[in-house]
């Protein structure tokens, strides 16, 4: 399959705080990659690198994605060029709807002029794959929304957005099953619609991935990829936790 992202030993601060380490990671097209790791050992903030956060500066290294080094653009540019994050901790904004604040970030990526009645046409039949409610729509984004509610609108804004790569941050945390059976099933179903897209899912536990079946498993310890494999990986993380590998890794140095 052809490569999607390529990243060459990246090296990434916040602060003047080095927080990755010479990372390096290739997913090709279509691939689901999980990545999992103790709080603290990087995860965010690889996130929020490839997204372009301001806050976190590259010092080293290569983001080339699918085709263009990113490392000097802004978010928008990432966004248009097929790089789309959904949030760990989504923000409520009250005041503005959910079809307001779709239709903006549609006109701002694709550029079109789709009249009102159009726009909430594709909107529905989006919001209908992934089988939720159309009352959403004029509901203001995320306010008095549940933690699974909240993740399920970052997946239909992946879907009117139709990203090349999602980058999505822990979209399991703080779910209970049956909600996080919700949105893996949504994830599921605008991936089945889309088999190019490429997953990059950040999370602490196995459990998501008896949803979301990886092609790969990789684990962060301080800042960098320790150990990569296939699901079986993130079953044997859940059984023996994260101590077998920080004492491999020690030592190695």
């Amino acid at each position: 399959m052809p490569e999607l992202l390529k990243i060459k030993n990246l090296q990434a601060e916040i602060d003047g705080k080095k927080i990755l380490h010479g990372l390096d990671l290739q997913i090709n097209t279509g691939e689901i990659h999980a990545v999992m790791g103790r709080n603290g050992s990087g995860k965010s903030t690889f996130s929020n690198t490839l997204m372009g956060h301001p806050a976190y500066k590259i010092s080293s290294g290569e983001i080339n994605f699918n085709g263009t080094v990113i490392n000097d653009l802004k978010p928008n540019e990432r966004a248009k060029l097929g790089l789309f994050l959904g949030f760990q901790y989504p923000l409520s904004i009250p005041g503005v709807t959910v079809a307001s604040f779709l239709r903006q970030a549609h006109k701002a990526l694709k550029g079109d002029t789709a009249s009102p009645r159009d726009f909430r046409k594709l909107l529905y039949e989006k919001m209908d794959d992934l089988e939720i409610e159309h009352a959403f729509a004029t509901r203001y984004i995320n306010d008095g929304f549940s933690g699974g509610e909240k993740k399920r609108m970052e997946i239909l804004q992946m879907a009117m957005l139709e990203p090349k790569l999602a980058v999505l941050d822990e979209p399991d945390s703080g779910l209970d099953i049956d909600s996080l059976k919700l949105v893996a099933q949504s994830i599921n179903k605008y991936k089945e619609k889309n088999p190019q897209l490429g997953v990059l899912l950040i999370t602490h536990y196995q459990r998501i991935l008896d949803y979301l079946r990886p092609d790969k498993v990789h684990v962060f310890i301080d800042g960098n990829i320790v150990e990569s494999g296939g699901p079986e990986l993130a079953v044997e993380l859940e059984k023996k936790g994260y101590d077998w590998l920080a004492e491999k890794e020690a030592a190695k140095a």
